[in-house]
């Protein structure tokens, strides 16, 4: 296993899109959302394991979450888990763990992930994590996993590679010519017709001497304010000094703030069975069926004339069911959400209605 091997594993989302199951306090990454024995943090975690040692693996994370990162990863050392005291989204993050791993390790190699991802072809998966680290190691460039795209899906960013521009020594990973966020379905199969875009899966690889360069070229007002840490990191004065910086820093994404503005990005094709499990029917659509279409968790409900639906109960409620069709029904402690399963684009609104009108402890 190789000592500059590194992972962040970015974990500090609400998932409100899963609501009512994936709440602020207990949100989907640090669910049992699969019903493997596993949360999907721990599934991530795991996974990188085979990676690189658990000491060269962070976990960025909300500061309310820092007793859950405790109990669901005894193994993380506790200096591992960084809080941020605000959502801020992911090049923060990833520049705060730049610096926290820059403050032990200069020539790390890093590996950035999201906790809540599904990953069914774990063997493909570390293969190709292992290709890009090598390409990262020998190429100052930013690489993103790209999956082939099965469906013109307008929930996914796209990402168009040069077909001409091959990495040598692996003819998956090519130059990117373009990064588009959530196309219309319109657009969406034109992508698909093309054959040269693939899904983004906001899986990253590079080392951190470029990921830094990358910074200071294309965010370098981030990259001051975490810079001014330096020598606070890994002492007692750095929680003071993230507290302080982070009401400075703006939201911005990785992907706006420099992968679309870089000109070394390129990208590493890939099919190892992946998901980002970002809504219900993502869910559904990874799951076991009976033979009217419907995914179903608990252990007394009575379906009857319902086809196409996920059922998610709790074991202990009995629940009857009659004449539903493609409709998300889920029920969690005291609250129950039943959606069109083409309308739930409108369950974040949902939670912000919910928000408004009935207060925080729904949500």
């Amino acid at each position: 296993m190789n000592k500059n091997h590194y992972c962040v594993i970015m974990a500090g989302g609400i998932g409100a899109r899963f609501w009512p199951m994936s709440r602020t306090k207990r949100p989907k990454q640090f669910i049992d959302i699969l019903g493997t024995g596993e949360t999907l943090i721990q599934q991530t975690f795991n996974r990188f394991k085979k990676i690189c040692p658990p000491e060269n693996i962070f976990i960025v994370t909300n500061e309310i979450y820092n007793d859950l990162v405790k109990e669901q990863l005894p193994e993380l050392p506790v200096n591992n888990i960084l809080l941020e005291p605000a959502m801020r989204n992911t090049a923060p993050c990833i520049a705060y763990a730049n610096y926290k791993i820059k403050s032990v390790n200069p020539d790390a190699r890093i590996v950035v992930a999201p906790s809540d991802h599904l990953i069914l072809k774990e063997d493909e998966f570390l293969r190709v994590i292992n290709n890009a680290l090598e390409a990262a190691a020998d190429n100052d460039w930013l690489i993103t996993l790209g999956i082939k795209p099965s469906r013109p899906d307008t929930g996914y960013g796209y990402i168009q590679y040069d077909e001409a521009q091959k990495y040598p020594k692996n003819q998956k990973i090519r130059k990117v010519k373009t990064f588009t966020e959530k196309p219309n379905l319109e657009l969406a199969e034109k992508f698909l017709a093309s054959g040269d875009f693939l899904w983004n899966a906001g899986i990253f690889i590079w080392s951190l001497k470029s990921i830094s360069k990358a910074f200071e070229t294309y965010l370098s007002d981030v990259d001051e304010l975490f810079r001014k840490g330096i020598g606070l990191y890994n002492t007692p004065e750095e929680k003071q000094f993230i507290e302080e910086t982070y009401t400075l820093c703006r939201k911005i994404s990785i992907d706006y703030g420099i992968l679309e503005k870089a000109a070394n990005v390129w990208v590493h094709s890939a099919d190892f069975g992946w998901s980002d499990l970002g809504t219900w029917k993502s869910l559904y659509d990874i799951s076991t069926k009976d033979e009217n279409g419907n995914a179903l968790t608990g252990n007394n409900v009575m379906l009857y004339d319902t086809e196409n639906c996920i059922v998610n109960m709790p074991d202990e409620k009995l629940v009857v069911i009659q004449g539903l069709k493609n409709y998300i029904v889920i029920e969690d402690e005291n609250m129950l959400l039943i959606c069109d399963k083409d309308q739930e684009q409108q369950i974040r609104q949902f939670v912000t209605d919910i928000k408004v009108d009935k207060g925080e402890k729904f949500i």
